[in-house]
């Protein structure tokens, strides 16, 4: 028998008051506070980074990131909102902060895109594409990838050093 909304809510209110409870004793230091407190909210957090970002992936270094910003804030927290909206607020600032973060450098531009791009410029100026231009020159593709790739890694290796 599932419970009624009323007894769900109240659970709810229950647990938010226990996870408050555990936010406030952890800023006095309390370690086994602290423990409490995130093994409760810890999939909450997870939860919501990954509904915010999209990223399953990626969600673990953004709750982990939460909580270390949580758990340095918590000598400020007063208790005045529920510990897991206070704890939600803070995930959802790292999630727009790696955003702006990952906004502010430039892209990588990936092996495929980058020939793609190539690819497209020579069509338009009536050029041979890289793979027709490797079979008129009387080399396999494979043979020019190959030496592309073992170029670029000695270019990288000297590079580094």
């Amino acid at each position: 028998m599932n419970p009624t909304p009323s007894r769900r809510q109240a659970r709810r209110r229950d647990d938010d008051a226990a996870v408050t409870d555990w936010a406030l004793a952890a800023r006095t230091g309390n370690q086994h506070a602290a423990e409490r407190f995130i093994r409760a909210t810890r999939s909450d957090v997870r939860r919501y980074v990954v509904h915010l970002t999209g990223d399953p992936q990626g969600a673990e270094d953004l709750t982990q990131e939460t909580f270390l910003r949580a758990l340095r804030s918590l000598p400020r927290f007063e208790g005045r909102a529920t510990a897991r909206t206070w704890l939600l607020a803070i995930a959802r600032r790292t999630v727009v902060d790696r955003i702006r973060h990952d906004r502010a450098r430039p892209a990588l531009i990936s092996t495929d895109s980058w020939e793609t791009v190539a690819e497209t410029a020579q069509r338009r100026e009536n050029r041979p594409g890289f793979e027709d231009g490797v079979a008129l020159a009387g080399r396999l593709v494979g043979t020019v990838r190959s030496r592309v790739n073992r170029a670029r890694r000695a270019l990288a290796t000297q590079l580094e050093s």
